[in-house]
């Protein structure tokens, strides 16, 4: 006993020291090298920046028209997601005339499926150190640098997050806090909050969800969290705002290449465009075309040359979203070694949790769709952690996605086959200038390298990268109590004027004056597109918003063509703008009637274009947001799996409202067992509830249809079913009621 205690004492002693010398001299190196350059806001570049729209931003139509009517643009950049747009704007803020295209939305891929992190990599560093790979060491490093960079230039949109990880081992205390130290001194000046340990009983007061048995401690370290969707528009619209050119669902149909009068070879300069909407073709030209397409890399690379060799291998990652009782307001957790050796992230994120990611080989596809094996895998680990108290069920994902992340291999390597664990920039012999691979953390510093190499290339008339400390659009006049003013000067609720301020930052003011009045006595303004989230019906509208335009706005919504959004869908509404589709796929399919409503009127669109975009942002949310895993929980064929007792128990509760006996209930059967028990339900809204249930779509929920929604029930492939809570709500305040005695009816003697 005495020889353990004395060699995890050394353990500890000898990992601390050694953790504490590796960092102190990196600390120092750090300070050495920076030496008044860390403070990363407000850089004094910023002030020479020249601001072309400052006041308001051109529509889609006018950067459409700028497209089609320059002669020649510096840079191309093909790709809005993260990295794309970070190109763009690390471009237009070294005075180089710089256009962006995307075919879809902007972070319609990989950018909006993350894991809503920001973070250096633990899991990296513990490699790095384990095989002495100093490749490893400084990409961490480098992603630590860009962490406290993003954090500082979108505070409303980021924030530092604690995250614990348990211990249920005692010698895994020392080697998992001399790790975490380690990162914490590799992150140097730059570390967000010192690591700590914490005996079991704090960690389970921090933590109460998780599994006490066994647990020995644990150590909470932070990184930073963001709104992928909200960061990667927050930066385009930024670069916009510089004076880049930038369209959404303009797709590229091929390269446009000239001869080099110099090397007699064709060289790339430009792109043939066409706008998805309208079906129009034009061409883009520009002296260097930047290829940031993500999983799609190789679609591009193969327009300049079809004989070029694949170097993206893409990677899928499931998350799924659960209710926010599973985990801390405050407090992440990480499961550093699931049963197949990956990692697994526990956030609590918009008043839900996140959890995942999944890392699995797939085909690239504009449209992934989470699978029923990882969203259990993930289940499965997540039971792992929490207490037997915990019921984890299938029934209470609210919402699951799968986002591919585009692993590359070095093109310039001779072993083609090894994954690049960082990202890569190549030029190909016709100038093509791809990025590729990477993480969300290092968007920034991808694009400064990628500008570097492409204005060596092509010998562009470049100042310096001015994005270090470079604040996003809503990161000025932003405080953390910014929404207090928005609850005392607009009478918005409380929650509503928390999620204004943390979106729009400095700009909620604009949204704010937007909102429409209720009519109620409390919130004086802004009407929720869902009851338990609070997006308003104003954000469905510009993203380009300004005091004048807010003016014209309350007169019409169709008036002026400068109020229309970069939203062209209500796709875009509903993952993007909102992130209702990720939180939760019913509350995003409830909204979606009002927003296309919205949209209809802003965009002028016809019932025809209406009912399309009501019918594709249901199959998105049924394929892509994992609808149909959550539906296919209760089907036809689901196995009854009921013991004698409880189908007695159902029959009696179904036969409550069958009071005829026919073998099934309708909305007229349900309202008059609600009316008898004064309770009032919208015929529509009996109606939905019923239909969640009727699996023959016949208008009728039959008894075997009952049963297979209990047995779900039990099994928790069903949670919050509505019909089940309110026929188990009616059939209790039924028998608290009792008879109707003689005296009370009125009748006797």
């Amino acid at each position: 006993m005495a020889f353990r205690k004395a060699l995890k004492r050394t353990a500890v002693i000898g990992g601390g020291a050694v953790a504490a010398a590796f960092g102190l001299s990196q600390l120092i190196e750090y300070r050495r090298t920076q030496h008044g350059l860390a403070r990363l806001a407000h850089v004094a570049a910023e002030a020479d920046l020249k601001v072309p729209y400052a006041d308001e931003f051109p529509s889609r139509q006018a950067q459409l028209a700028a497209l089609q009517n320059t002669e020649e643009f510096d840079v191309l950049v093909v790709g809005g997601g993260a990295t794309g747009v970070g190109c763009a704007l690390d471009a237009v803020t070294r005075n180089l005339k710089t256009a962006l295209v995307e075919r879809s939305d902007f972070s319609s891929g990989t950018s909006s499926r993350s894991t809503k992190l920001i973070h250096g990599g633990v899991r990296y560093l513990q490699k790095a150190i384990m095989q002495l790979d100093y490749e490893q060491y400084m990409m961490v490093k480098e992603a630590l640098h860009e962490r406290a960079n993003l954090l500082e230039i979108a505070p409303h949109l980021s924030a530092p997050l604690p995250i614990m990880l348990p211990v249920y081992k005692w010698w895994q205390l020392p080697y998992y806090w001399a790790g975490i130290k380690m990162y914490d001194l590799v992150a140097g000046i730059h570390c967000l909050k010192s690591s700590y340990v914490l005996s079991k009983t704090k960690a389970l007061e921090l933590f109460p969800m998780l599994k006490k048995d066994k647990l020995v401690g644990a150590i909470v370290y932070y990184d930073g969290q963001h709104n992928d969707a909200r960061m990667n528009l927050a930066i385009g619209l930024t670069a916009a705002r510089y004076g880049a050119a930038m369209a959404n669902y303009t797709e590229v149909v091929h390269l446009l290449k000239t001869n080099d009068p110099q090397t007699g070879k064709e060289k790339v300069c430009g792109a043939r465009c066409r706008d998805v909407i309208t079906g129009k073709e034009f061409d883009v030209k520009a002296k260097c075309v930047i290829n940031a397409t993500g999983p799609f890399t190789d679609s591009l690379r193969k327009m300049d040359n079809q004989e070029t060799q694949n170097i993206c291998q893409p990677s899928a990652g499931v998350h799924i979203v659960i209710p926010g009782y599973y985990s801390p307001d405050n407090m992440g957790l990480l499961d550093p070694a699931t049963s197949d050796g990956r990692v697994i992230f526990f956030l609590p994120w918009e008043k839900v949790t996140i959890a995942g990611t999944t890392d699995t080989p797939t085909k690239v596809t504009a449209h992934p769709i989470p699978g029923e094996d990882d969203i259990n895998f993930i289940l499965r680990e997540v039971r792992n952690y929490l207490s037997p108290d915990v019921e984890v069920r299938r029934g209470d994902v609210l919402a699951a996605w799968s986002g591919i992340r585009p692993l590359v291999t070095d093109p310039n390597s001779k072993d083609t086959q090894s994954i690049c664990r960082n990202h890569i920039v190549s030029i190909s012999d016709s100038g093509l200038v791809t990025i590729a691979g990477g993480k969300w953390t290092t968007y920034r510093s991808m694009a400064e390298e990628t500008l570097d190499a492409a204005i060596k290339a092509h010998s562009l008339p470049a100042e310096p990268c001015k994005t270090v400390g470079l604040q996003l659009e809503g990161g000025k006049g932003w405080t953390p109590t910014l929404y207090i003013r928005l609850v005392q000067d607009y009478g918005l609720e409380n929650e509503v004027a928390q999620h204004l301020a943390s979106t729009y930052g400095g700009k909620a003011f604009d949204v704010a004056k937007m909102a429409q009045v209720t009519g109620q006595r409390w919130p004086i303004v802004g009407k929720r597109l869902v009851s338990e989230f609070p997006y308003i019906e104003s954000e469905v509208m510009p993203d380009f918003i300004n005091a004048e335009q807010v003016s014209r706005f309350k007169c019409s919504l169709t008036c002026c063509t400068r109020l229309r959004s970069t939203a062209c869908t209500a796709i875009d509404v509903i993952a993007r703008r909102t992130r209702l589709g990720f939180l939760n796929v019913q509350a995003a399919d409830e909204a979606l009637p009002r927003i296309v409503q919205i949209m209809g009127k802003e965009l002028d669109w016809c019932q025809e274009r209406k009912t399309a975009e009501l019918e594709a942002a249901r199959n998105f949310l049924y394929q892509e947001m994992g609808y149909r895993s959550r539906s296919e929980q209760l089907t036809k064929t689901s196995e009854i799996t009921l013991d004698y007792h409880e189908v007695v128990r159902y029959k009696k509760r179904f036969h409550k409202f069958d009071k005829e006996s026919k073998g099934f209930i309708t909305t007229v059967d349900v309202q008059q067992v609600l009316e008898s028990i004064n309770v009032h339900i919208d015929e529509n809204a009996l109606h939905d509830i019923l239909n969640e249930v009727d699996l023959n779509k016949n208008g009728q929920v039959e008894i075997d249809e009952f049963m297979q929604l209990m047995s779900a029930v039990k099994k928790g492939q069903v949670s919050d079913s509505r019909l089940a809570i309110l026929m188990k709500s009616a059939e209790e305040t039924l028998d608290k009621r009792g008879p109707v005695t003689v005296d009370r009816s009125g009748g006797g003697v």
